[in-house]
Parts: C-alpha cells; structure tokens; sequence
C-alpha cells in the first residue's frame, strides 16, 4: 500500500498547496472540497469485490440537489477471512480480504446499519465493516458522502450537510423498503462526525450510533491534522525537500488564513462546527471510539467528545492511530456487535 506521503502529496500538492502564489489560498480549496480520492484507496480490489458480490445499488436525492450513491448488502453467510498488518513503517498498512458468495436466501435483518466513510474515501472503503455486520444479521447500506465517490457535488459541510444528505437519503431508502428493523449508524472519521450530526435529527430515528475517530471541532482538527502529515518524511529526497519546503512556508498564521477563508467559501465557519454539541443532544445510544496513538485527530478530540456527553460511552483502544483503528475488525467487531444488539443505556465513561 502506498505510503502516507503519497497522501500528503494528493492533498496537498495535486490541490496546488505547493505554489509560491496565494498558499492559503490553495490549501483552502482543498478544505472546501476533496482533491480527488486517497491514494491509500484500494479501488480496483474494492470494485472486483463488488462484483463477485450479490448487492444493490443506486442513488437518492439529497440537499442541495446533491445526488448520493448507496450500496446495500443483505445478511448471510459470507465466511468473511480478513486480516491486517503493519509494513516497515507505521503509515504502511497492508490487508487481506476475501469471502463467499452465500449461496442460501437471505434471512430477515435483524437491523440495519448505515456506513459512513472519511474524508477522501467512499462506502466501498468499509467493505470488511459491510460483510462482518451483514454476517451478524444486520442489512448494511454504505453510501458515499456528497464529493466522494459515486455520489454528486455541494458546498462540504464538515458533517453538517452531510448529515441533513444522511437524513434524506435513509428517508428515501425508508420508502423504498431498504431500510429494515431498528436502525443504527457506523461512521469513521468524517463519516464519524457526519454520523453524530445525523443522530441528533430526531428525523432519523436512529437507535444506536458508533463513531470511530471523530473530530470534535472541525477547525481544530485541520491545525492538528494538517502540520502532522507535514511532519511526516517521505521516501525519496526530492519529496523529502519538497516536504521541508512546504513545512517552512505553513505556519498558524497561514493555516488559520486558510481556515478562514474556506469558511467564506462554504458559508460555514470550519471554528464552530461543534460536534460535541450535536452528541449531547442525540436521541441515541452513541459509542464512541478513540485511539490513544492517533495523531490526524488526536485522542483530545474523543476525550471532549466524551466529557461534552456523558450519557455516550466512550472507549480508548490503546496504541491504536487513526489508519489503523478502523482496520481492527478483530479488536472492535465484537464490541461494536454487542453494541448494536444490546439494549439502549446511558453508560458513562469507559477507558481501556
């Protein structure tokens, strides 16, 4: 898998961050919208997936005229075999994927699940998620977020917007008769903000949420995130001076111009954009999940989280970052099972 420099490279560098001219400028419109797709991003193994795979598929109207894509998977025996590993270093993570195709018809669904991806993936990044909840019982419906995928274009929202598309897309996928038993959200990451944002509709009517790796506040999370992938040295020395480069040229000041005027750009302040407040009026029953090693959002963001609701649980996993976290379906399946099936309860504080 490619290394995380590639990423910072598509993030920064494709958006034009690296030109002498108007820098927070061109750091700013990648903050008003994704520059194409994660080079972390296995697309073509994701796609053959789909295609061996039995699923449904489409698009449903959402704000802002914004079309969202959806894939659904119904139970059943998919005998999923998956496994994750660490390469030399840190940011290389590797995984192994493969399943059956069920060959009896599928059961009624226990739930449903609606999947929720991160900042510059799509629903097809969750495909372990989608076949590990669907072996559990629950139908699973993956879309892809407005400016990611296969889903159409409008103003980011960081989680705001995105939640109201959330909102009208399961309202839409409700009449259609996808949506089946008690309903419940999974996001990661953005998708994890998005999904917390949503619970707070009571349109939803959403039981129970886990949000793995959320940001609390999203101009926060762009002056954690964005001097920790600088920080980080790529192979090669032109990338390597080029990385320096870009460092000395990115200080607060320019971040904070950035900040600002991708604000102006979406009509959105990214400073008050409160995820914490959103949680502390969700309906539902909220799992949160954190990394104690995550430096892209670091482990502060789920600890505010947490103290903003304390009727949420929240839990720790130690030495866990933000690449490697989702991928422990081996570590966090169980619990997020158990979470699904077991009745609603405001739990408190768990750390472990």
């Amino acid at each position: 898998m490619m290394r995380l420099a590639c990423l910072i490279l598509a993030c920064l560098l494709v958006a034009g961050f690296g030109s002498l001219p108007g820098r927070p400028a061109a750091l700013a419109g990648h903050l008003v919208a994704p520059s194409g797709a994660s080079p972390l991003l296995p697309r073509e193994r994701i796609e053959a997936a789909y295609a061996r795979l039995p699923h449904r598929s489409g698009h449903v109207p959402a704000r802002d005229g914004v079309a969202l894509f959806w894939s659904a998977f119904d139970p059943g025996d998919y005998r999923l075999r998956y496994a994750w590993s660490r390469g030399a270093h840190a940011e290389d993570i590797r995984f192994a994927l493969d399943f059956d195709v069920p060959t009896a018809p599928a059961p009624a669904p226990r739930g449903t699940v609606v999947l929720l991806h991160g900042w510059m993936m799509d629903g097809g990044s969750l495909l372990p998620w989608s076949l590990r909840l669907a072996e559990a019982g629950y139908r699973t419906i993956a879309i892809d977020l407005r400016n990611h995928g296969r889903s159409g274009h409008g103003p980011s929202g960081y989680g705001t917007r995105e939640a109201a598309d959330v909102v009208d897309a399961v309202a839409a996928l409700r009449a259609r008769g996808e949506i089946a038993g008690p309903l419940h959200l999974m996001g990661v990451s953005y998708g994890a903000a998005t999904a917390l944002f949503a619970a707070a509709d009571p349109a939803l009517r959403a039981e129970r949420v886990v949000a793995l790796e959320s940001f609390d506040n999203a101009g926060a999370a762009i002056r954690d995130m964005v001097p920790h992938m600088l920080a980080t040295e790529p192979e090669g020395w032109g990338q390597r001076a080029l990385q320096h480069w870009m460092r000395w040229r990115t200080d607060a000041a320019a971040l904070d111009a950035a900040i600002a005027q991708a604000g102006r750009a979406l009509h959105l302040s990214l400073d008050e954009v409160d995820v914490g407040a959103a949680l502390a009026r969700a309906p539902a029953c909220v799992l949160l999940v954190h990394g104690t090693a995550d430096r892209h959002v670091p482990v502060a963001h789920g600890r505010a989280l947490a103290a903003a609701a304390p009727h949420a649980r929240y839990l720790e996993l130690e030495g866990e970052d933000h690449l490697s976290l989702p991928m422990r379906l081996d570590r966090l399946a169980p619990t997020v099972i158990d979470w699904f099936e077991r009745p609603c309860a405001r739990t408190g504080f768990a750390a472990r």
